[in-house]
């Protein structure tokens, strides 16, 4: 048997099991309109669904409770959705306490309006903070963004100081000297796979790829931040280095920010620790209470 062939053969069957197996880890995170339905079925509070649309993009948005509460805005990471922060949204407490606003961010979930991924750090923050515009209450949101999407939450906080009164990073990769760059992130870029994978992991990938130049672009920006700023991150996590920690610490050192280490989480602390994060939230208002 030729080798040429049988390597032909190799690639094709590693490329399908990848295609498999990527699409088969990205439907664990994924939830179907039916899906939601029956989460909210028995439950009393459920979620009001906004659309923000203009000529240039679409933000899909979901919220929880009376408008005139003061906001709390949540920013998923890559890939995501507005429910991968169900475990809070559906909390009855912060529920009382605050207008959630949870968003598909640009590009994914119902947030899709252009062709191309919109990988850009300030363009998301800027269209983000639209979501701001449903909360009647007049007070200025409390921010938290987790993963991909804390840079994004802290670009927001340092374009609309006045809109955010404490920003709240969970897990967030802004060091661009500390990016992580996978096996399946070098595949995901092959035209092949891509046609077989979900349009939001496509939009993941773009946006890893663009990240580390992204971040570069904030460094000179952090010291912008004038606000309260608490970071939290786990020891064990796998997708973001936990020395972001550090590097949070450099170029937060002249702000009003908590520090939180969890050397036993892994990447996913808003599910595995909602309870620690809902603490943090609340703290965060005790912080911002007097200013």
């Amino acid at each position: 048997m030729s080798a040429v062939p049988f390597v032909k053969r190799f690639h094709f069957l590693l490329l399908t099991l990848l295609m498999a197996s990527l699409t088969g880890c990205f439907r664990r995170w994924t939830m179907t309109e039916k899906d939601l339905r029956q989460h909210y079925a028995n439950r009393i509070t459920k979620p009001v669904y906004h659309t923000v649309e203009n000529d240039t993009m679409k933000l899909f948005c979901a919220s929880f409770g009376p408008d005139t509460l003061p906001p709390l805005l949540f920013i998923h990471g890559a890939p995501g959705s507005w429910y991968g922060y169900l475990p809070l949204l559906d909390d009855s407490l912060l529920q009382q306490r605050f207008h959630l606003i949870s968003v598909d961010r640009p590009g994914y979930g119902k947030s899709q309006k252009r062709r191309h991924p919109i990988t850009s750090i300030n363009q998301q923050a800027s269209w983000i903070a639209e979501a701001l515009k449903l909360n009647k209450s007049g007070k200025p949101a409390i921010v938290l963004g987790r993963s991909y999407g804390a840079p994004i939450a802290a670009r927001l906080a340092m374009l609309y100081p006045s809109l955010v009164k404490h920003l709240l990073m969970v897990a967030p990769p802004i060091d661009p000297d500390r990016e992580k760059f996978f096996w399946f992130s070098w595949w995901g870029k092959l035209p092949l796979v891509k046609l077989f994978l979900p349009r939001s992991l496509n939009t993941a990938t773009a946006e890893k790829y663009a990240h580390v130049a992204e971040l570069k672009q904030l460094q000179s920006c952090w010291s912008g931040i004038c606000l309260p700023v608490t970071v939290m991150q786990g020891g064990n996590d796998w997708l973001v280095d936990p020395a972001n920690l550090d590097y949070a610490r450099q170029v937060l050192a002249d702000t009003q920010t908590k520090f939180i280490f969890l050397p036993e989480a892994g990447h996913l602390i808003t599910e595995s620790h909602p309870n620690l994060v809902r603490k943090m939230i609340l703290e965060a208002v005790d912080r911002t209470s007097g200013l």
